[in-house]
């Protein structure tokens, strides 16, 4: 097979295939269904289904940032074991939600400390005991309410909590030296995003969240997303966050002037595009739009 090709194929970069060696190759020949993209030497992303992992490997151990399913992530965790033999160092999650959170328990005995916002901590503990899932859960350990910052291997990770957005306990996690920084699903790229009611989401906070985040860190810093709709990628820079933004503002005006126009719930949830945003696209427009007008008329 010609290499052109085979990197068009499985979807591996070059500096991928420089993380990965002869025996874990075969696998991802295998199993096509993930991936492993590196951003620098030590820092790489892990998708497979779910929310977007972020992994750092350093001489202290390895820092993942969220854990999508516990079969994902015991994926990852094979291919993180042939590439190191240093431990997990931390589990971070971005928020509760289960494509990011179910695969905790996956690293249960692995990790000494799993880490999130206090509110994400207990949206899971609630949304374990509702499901009647609380045995297949690994909570976090550690919890911050506003800022958490830690020096690991010679790199600084920080969470910061700009307030409500995608749910009441969304962390920005940075990597300081390195310039990346892992969003969670306080970005959706280009696809209509679940916002999370129940869980004390807000969008007039989010997008002021979104603006917080691009003001505290650098032009040239790499954001990563959880979620992209289809032809779209989970790195991002700072103009894709307010591109993001502006969706957010447009949602809020549209469902606003149509109920300003009389238009019921349902008649709103018939619209196919949010105008001014017209690169969001694809199925679920009807969970924002059910969002905002909830958020306007409660």
């Amino acid at each position: 097979m010609q290499r052109r090709s085979f990197l068009r194929n499985t979807g591996l970069t070059l500096s991928a295939l420089a993380f990965l060696n002869t025996k874990t190759l075969a696998s991802f020949l295998a199993d096509p269904a993930y991936n492993i993209r590196m951003l620098t030497k030590d820092i790489g992303i892990f998708t497979e289904k779910g929310g977007t992992i972020l992994f750092m490997l350093n001489k202290e151990g390895a820092i993942i940032v969220d854990a999508q399913f516990p079969d994902s992530a015991a994926h990852l965790i094979d291919e993180l074991k042939k590439k190191t033999t240093t431990p997990f160092r931390l589990l971070i999650n971005t928020h509760h939600h289960g494509d990011h959170t179910a695969g905790n328990i996956a690293f249960k005995g692995l990790v000494p400390h799993v880490l999130a916002h206090e509110n994400s901590k207990e949206n899971q503990e609630l949304t374990a005991r509702k499901d009647k899932k609380e045995d297949k859960q690994l909570y976090p350990d550690q919890t911050y309410k506003d800022v958490w910052c830690e020096k690991i291997g010679g790199e600084t990770i920080c969470l910061n909590y700009f307030g409500a957005g995608h749910t009441n306990g969304d962390s920005v996690v940075s990597f300081k030296d390195e310039k990346i920084v892992h969003m969670g699903d306080l970005v959706f790229n280009r696809r209509h995003p679940f916002i999370d009611k129940t869980a004390g989401a807000s969008i007039s906070s989010w997008i002021t969240v979104l603006e917080k985040t691009t003001k505290k860190f650098k032009k040239k810093t790499t954001y990563i997303s959880g979620h992209a709709g289809t032809g779209y990628d989970v790195i991002l820079k700072a103009p894709d966050l307010l591109a993001f933004r502006d969706y957010l503002g447009n949602l809020l005006a549209f469902t606003a002037a149509e109920i300003k126009a009389g238009k019921t719930q349902q008649e709103i949830l018939k619209a196919t595009t949010i105008p001014g945003s017209p690169e969001w696209k694809g199925d679920g427009i009807e969970r924002p739009l059910t969002a905002a007008y909830l958020e306007l008329t409660s």
